[in-house]
């Protein structure tokens, strides 16, 4: 099977970039909370010819959203703190301070997923929702996308554990002041990718609203 890719864009303006590959096969070798295939395929080189056949094994995974939730009249970011298995793996603190987040399923509305992941995760209902970036966490590896979104909310009521009973999940409630948040950001304390790449954002565009009146959770 082969495909190129036809951009809208380039990747760097001025620049052409290679668009073919040739898949010559695709193995399922693991089947669970994430899928394994191991592929073996050509792709297009930057002189125009195409490479030896490469053979590499790839983690499929749906793609997610991550909502970044803040409180203009407060000044607060609301956070989270939960276990995560892979650092625990990995030899690290596996309880992450990070922003909401949760898997898409086909056909869902990212910001609806977003909306109910806030609900299930922080107990509220954030509003004006929007876009904020589209990225891969890990491209060598891994296919997960993560649409990384903005919302208003009011954290009067807010913190205490929430999370779903059949998820297992313990989720700790955190309403952060935005300077300390950034602080922690600079201080490499968050190591969650989208949640850095989140604040990376919130630090650049808060002043936008700072000034924003607060709605009401529903």
């Amino acid at each position: 099977m082969s495909k190129s890719f036809n951009r809208t864009l380039p990747l760097l303006p001025g620049v052409q970039s290679p668009s073919r590959v040739t898949e010559l096969s695709c193995e399922t070798i693991h089947e669970g909370f994430m899928d394994f295939r191991r592929l073996r395929l050509t792709h297009e080189r930057f002189d125009g010819s195409m490479t030896p056949v490469i053979e590499r094994e790839v983690c499929y995974r749906t793609y997610a959203v991550a909502l970044i939730l803040y409180d203009p009249a407060t000044d607060r970011l609301v956070m989270i703190e939960q276990f995560r298995a892979a650092p625990y793996a990995a030899g690290r603190d596996p309880w992450m301070l990070e922003f909401v987040a949760g898997m898409v399923k086909d056909g869902e509305n990212p910001v609806d997923v977003a909306i109910r992941e806030a609900e299930e995760e922080a107990a509220c209902t954030p509003y004006d929702v929007r876009h904020v970036y589209t990225m891969m966490p890990s491209p060598g590896g891994c296919t997960e996308v993560v649409e990384i979104l903005f919302g208003l909310v009011d954290s009067a009521h807010l913190g205490g554990v929430h999370g779903l009973e059949e998820e297992a999940e313990d989720i700790r409630v955190h309403l952060v002041p935005a300077d300390e948040a950034i602080a922690l950001m600079d201080a490499n304390r968050i190591v969650s990718g989208f949640t850095l790449l989140g604040l990376n954002w919130f630090a650049r565009h808060r002043h936008m609203f700072r000034t924003d009146a607060a709605a009401p959770c529903t």
